[in-house]
């Protein structure tokens, strides 16, 4: 087993909070350090991409419940996943569990174009709906089976899934582009390692454990959410 990576002092000089929104000092204190990555957190405004009951929280570093038993993760997590990926802004990015677009629209800004799968047709419709309204262009929710990706928007230079799966789903490497990244929580569904995995010479090789955490399991014919 990897061991975790480790974590900045977030009372380092250059680390404080003073000022910071929120999920950018929670996001700075998970370790995040890629400055568009904190710049995205910054100008991605959470509550946009929540039920609304829950707007009131959405400014809370913790997950959040969504329609048919899915969650939206705590958005620190979401961030380290994302930082993982590497993204330059040139990217064909794939997102496997859309939620409700908040984590679709945190890759917008740092992709050159998202294509994000979701197994429920309400989430999906939510999350387009949520990124339309704020001017999002550069992706799209489409409702299918994450397990089997985007195969007519391949290959992706990066893939992010937010559902656990017990071994990397063997389409999604197949649609992953030379020297591509993968970021899947593997696990039984409850207890992960999340880790980044790259494209090498054809094959898939595990790069770095980011975390352990806790995800809805990958469906059957689908993605957790």
């Amino acid at each position: 087993m990897w061991p975790l990576p480790p974590r900045d002092d977030p009372d380092e000089p250059g680390n404080g909070r003073a000022g910071a929104p929120p999920l950018v000092a929670a996001a700075r204190d998970a370790g995040v350090r890629d400055p568009r990555v904190l710049e995205a957190v910054a100008a991605t405004p959470r509550e946009a991409f929540v039920p609304a009951s829950l707007v009131r929280v959405a400014q809370s570093d913790r997950p959040l419940p969504l329609p048919d038993g899915q969650t939206t993760s705590q958005p620190s997590l979401i961030a380290r996943m994302v930082e993982a990926l590497e993204l330059t802004g040139e990217e064909n990015v794939l997102e496997v569990g859309s939620g409700h677009g908040y984590q679709t629209a945190l890759l917008s800004r740092l992709a050159r174009s998202v294509h994000s799968v979701e197994l429920f047709a309400d989430l999906a419709e939510a999350a387009n709906a949520n990124l339309r309204r704020h001017g999002v262009s550069n992706a799209e929710v489409t409702v299918g089976d994450g397990a089997e990706g985007a195969p007519a928007h391949a290959p992706f230079d990066g893939i992010v899934v937010s559902a656990a799966a017990a071994e990397v789903p063997p389409c999604l490497f197949e649609q992953l582009a030379p020297g591509g990244r993968l970021v899947v929580p593997l696990g039984p569904g409850g207890n992960e390692r999340v880790v980044l995995f790259q494209e090498h010479d054809g094959a898939l090789r595990p790069r770095e454990l980011i975390t352990l955490a806790r995800f809805v399991p990958l469906l059957p014919g689908g993605e957790g959410g």
